[in-house]
C-alpha cells in the first residue's frame, strides 16, 4: 500500500467530500422530518398544483423574515429528489414545486404511507479536517503574494497561520482571536498573537484571513465583521490590502452529486445549530458588495471550500499592482 503523502491533493479532497457524505448522511433524514412535521407533503398535495416559496411560507404562518429558511429546507428536498421543480402555468417563470413518488408517500391518508418513520434530530457539531487544508495552504503562494502581513481573524489556536508562516517565512503572521484563547500561545519570529475582538477593531494589516469563520453568522453580522476587515487594511491602501476568505460556495446544479451533497448538508448543520448559513455565489456578491469590497474572485481550492479574495481597490489598480509586486 502506498504512502498517504504520494497520492494527489485532489483525491484527498474527493475522498473528503465521499467521507463527509457519509457521515453526515443523518442530516438528510433529519431533514426530511423536519419538513414532515412541518406538513410539507400534506400542504403541497392539498394545493393542487406546483407551490412557490412564498406560497408554502404563507401556508406555514412563517414571518416573512424566515422565508429564507424554507427556501434553503425546499433546496435539500430538490436535490434528493423529495420535490422537483415545475412551472406554475405556461405564462408563468415563478419558481414552483410539486411532490415526488418518494414525497407522496408522507402524505397523510394516501396509500400506501411511510408518515409514521421516526427520525433523529437536526443537531451535529463540525470538524474540519485541518491535515489536508495545510498540505494545501502550502501551494498557495499566488494568493499571499505581495502581502507583507496578514492577520488570521478567529484563527483560535493559531493552526492554519503557523503552517502559513512556515511555508513563507517572509510574510509576517498575527493570529487574532479572544484574549482568552490567545493569552498562552507560543509565537515564533514571524507569528504572533494579539487578543481582541473582530467586531470592535482588528489589528492593522494589509492582509486578512478568515477561515472558515462567516458561515458561523449571519448576513449582518457577517457584513459588520468584514467592513472591521476592511477598515484594517484601508490603512494600506497603496499595498493592495484585500481579505482571504476561505469558505463554501454552493453550487448544487454544478459541483457533482458528492461534493454538492456536503455543502448542502453543512448549510443544514449551520441553520440548525448555529444562525449561520453557506452562501451561494450570487449570495457571496452581495455579501461583499455590501461590506464596500470593490471586487472579488472566487477559486475552488479546498475542495468543498473555495478561496473568495476580496479587494479594497477597484480592478484597474488591482491589475497594476500585480504587475510590479513580487512576493
Amino acid at each position: 500500500m502506498g504512502s498517504i503523502e504520494a497520492n494527489p491533493t485532489s483525491e484527498f479532497f474527493e475522498a473528503q467530500a465521499h467521507l463527509y457524505k457519509h457521515v453526515f448522511s443523518g442530516i438528510n433524514g433529519t431533514v426530511l422530518n423536519c419538513a414532515v412535521q412541518l406538513r410539507h407533503p400534506d400542504i403541497i398535495h392539498s394545493h393542487d398544483q406546483p407551490i412557490t416559496i412564498p406560497q408554502l411560507a404563507s401556508k406555514l404562518e412563517v414571518h416573512p423574515t424566515k422565508t429564507t429558511f424554507i427556501e434553503r429546507l425546499v433546496r435539500s428536498l430538490v436535490y434528493n429528489g423529495f420535490l422537483v421543480e415545475a412551472k406554475v402555468s405556461e405564462e408563468e417563470e415563478k419558481e414552483a414545486y410539486s411532490l415526488t413518488p418518494s414525497s407522496k408517500l408522507l402524505v397523510k391518508g394516501l396509500e400506501p404511507n411511510q408518515h409514521q418513520w421516526c427520525w433523529g434530530l437536526l443537531t451535529l457539531g463540525m470538524a474540519s479536517n485541518s491535515q489536508i487544508m495545510n498540505m494545501a495552504l502550502r501551494d498557495c503562494k499566488s494568493i499571499f503574494n505581495g502581502l507583507e502581513n496578514l492577520v488570521d481573524v478567529g484563527g483560535r489556536a493559531g493552526t492554519t497561520c503557523r503552517i502559513i508562516s512556515e511555508t513563507y517565512p517572509n510574510l509576517k503572521c498575527i493570529v487574532f482571536d479572544l484574549s482568552q484563547v490567545v493569552e498562552n500561545c507560543p509565537g515564533s519570529n514571524n507569528l504572533s498573537y494579539v487578543g481582541g475582538s473582530m467586531f470592535e477593531s482588528i489589528t492593522s494589516t494589509d492582509g486578512v484571513l478568515l477561515k472558515w469563520i462567516l458561515h458561523d453568522w449571519d448576513d449582518e453580522s457577517s457584513i459588520k465583521m468584514l467592513k472591521k476587515c476592511k477598515e484594517a487594511i484601508s490603512k494600506k491602501a497603496e499595498g493592495g490590502g484585500k481579505v482571504i476568505i476561505i469558505d463554501v460556495v454552493i453550487k448544487e446544479k454544478e459541483d457533482h452529486s458528492d461534493m454538492a451533497q456536503v455543502k448542502l448538508l453543512f448549510d443544514m448543520t449551520m441553520m440548525s445549530t448555529l444562525n449561520g448559513k453557506e452562501r451561494t455565489e450570487k449570495e457571496w456578491n452581495k455579501l461583499l458588495v455590501s461590506a464596500g469590497f470593490k471586487h472579488h474572485k472566487i477559486t475552488p481550492h479546498f475542495g468543498f471550500r473555495s478561496i473568495i479574495e476580496a479587494y479594497v481597490k477597484s480592478l484597474p489598480a488591482l491589475k497594476f499592482l500585480r504587475r510590479n509586486l513580487v512576493f
